[in-house]
């Protein structure tokens, strides 16, 4: 069904797809003439809409599909199992793997249902891990690739050296509660400052109106299976987006990533002013342009 946003300027449609018995929910707002397909893939504490729907009043363009649809493309994003609106019904932790399952299962509908070929893949912190896996999978429907906040083997993440202090609690249970404070949580622990207060109330607002716990599969990958991707077998166009104050992503850690990667089509960004939950920041105008900038790209004509 079409709702239309808090600002109700764009409308959007649910969708609904099945992996197996497990059923997941998708989110599309749509351009008039379409240029292409975003798809967005959110990280390890939150559902998508919150993520990339965000309605804030006063704040220009706070919702990251909205800029994107009014920039021309179709934007799209999936609550991966466990989260938000998809179902939560397995005795499982919904590891990285398995969010990357749902992304080829998401996909797989899009593809059917709009005809898209290829998709400009956007993912965030665990979501750029599944989105790297994505296209490591399926490098035939990634047209461009953009991580952010992303890790490789972990090296010089002091967010990550924090979160193996819980390592035992997080694998005793397939889930761990959020609230309030965890939101406040994400925006202090690398550098306070960098969101606004009425931003980081309405980010814990969406989150917590559809999760009160998450899975724990994502933080336990995080801490003890990384790497989970080979840069050596990402083909496709990609960007590295770093946060200038982001304690997940040690960045010697993602400048080795970078320098594997074997496409010459390839960006790094650092981000000023940003900690770790870019599109929520202050400065989130300037993660959009970069963004933008990646995916309008025009396509190299000499290849040498």
């Amino acid at each position: 069904m079409d709702q239309s946003n808090s600002a109700g300027k764009i409308d959007g449609q649910e969708h609904w797809t099945h992996k197996g018995e497990v059923k997941l929910f998708l989110w599309e707002k749509r351009a008039r003439t379409p240029r292409g397909t975003v798809l967005f893939v959110h990280g390890s504490s939150m559902g998508s809409q919150p993520t990339f729907d965000l309605q804030v009043p006063g704040r220009p363009h706070s919702s990251a599909m909205d800029f994107f649809v009014e920039h021309g493309y179709d934007a799209w994003c999936v609550d991966m199992e466990g989260y938000g609106r998809s179902d939560k019904k397995r005795a499982i932790n919904c590891d990285i793997a398995n969010g990357t399952d749902d992304l080829s299962v998401a996909s797989d509908y899009i593809m059917r249902a709009r005809g898209v070929k290829q998709f400009l893949v956007y993912g965030i912190s665990s979501g750029a891990l599944r989105a790297a896996q994505f296209a490591q999978r399926h490098p035939e429907r990634v047209k461009r690739l953009a991580l952010d906040a992303f890790v490789w083997t972990g090296a010089g993440s002091p967010t990550l050296e924090e979160r193996r202090k819980k390592l035992p609690e997080f694998q005793a249970k397939n889930r761990r509660p959020i609230d309030r404070a965890f939101v406040h949580s994400i925006f202090n622990r690398d550098h306070p400052g960098c969101a606004e207060e009425k931003v980081i109330e309405a980010f814990a607002d969406a989150i917590l109106k559809l999760d009160d716990s998450v899975p724990t599969g994502t933080y336990i990958d995080m801490c003890t299976k990384l790497p989970v991707v080979d840069p050596g077998k990402i083909p496709v166009p990609t960007l590295i987006m770093r946060g200038q104050f982001d304690g997940i992503a040690g960045l010697d850690d993602l400048l080795e990533f970078f320098k594997r990667l074997p496409n010459p089509d390839k960006q790094f960004a650092i981000m000023a002013g940003i900690s770790h939950a870019s599109f929520h920041q202050i400065n989130y105008l300037t993660v959009y342009h970069i963004l933008h900038s990646f995916f309008t790209q025009p396509e190299p004509i000499y290849r040498g």
